[in-house]
């Protein structure tokens, strides 16, 4: 697991480093992601302790959150005078997810149906 957080956090340095070098409009974790991502695609494997880790900090992913609300919460009176543009937010973003999520499981289904495929016409 140690091995696992020392490469996610070394994505995210590299991916703040990224964003500041070129002065990108987005979070360096984002980038980081990014950057982790393509490594993945480019090896084509997941490491079964990167994936092992992945499940864990998913299934404890509320726990990462509490900070968030919390910062929130202290700026409660900002919410209630300017609440149009966060719900607006929070709905676009929760759309936008849904339609990437639904998007990359098609992608994801039909890559396995493609490799289910040309496995069962290889053992033909």
């Amino acid at each position: 697991m140690l091995q696992a957080l020392l490469v996610l956090f070394i994505f995210q340095w590299l991916g703040q480093m990224l964003v500041a070098a070129l002065a990108l409009p987005f979070p360096g974790a984002l980038a980081g992601t990014l950057l982790l991502l393509l490594a993945l695609l480019w090896k084509n494997a997941l490491p079964s302790w990167l994936e092992q880790t992945g499940h864990f900090l998913l299934q404890n992913m509320m726990l990462l959150f509490i900070p968030t609300i919390a910062g929130v919460m202290l700026h409660f009176d900002r919410l209630s005078r300017e609440w149009l543009p966060f719900v607006a937010s929070c709905v676009l973003g929760a759309m936008l997810t849904l339609a990437a999520t639904a998007l990359t499981f098609k992608w994801m289904m039909t890559r396995e149906r493609q490799r289910h495929g040309n496995a069962a016409e290889d053992q033909a």
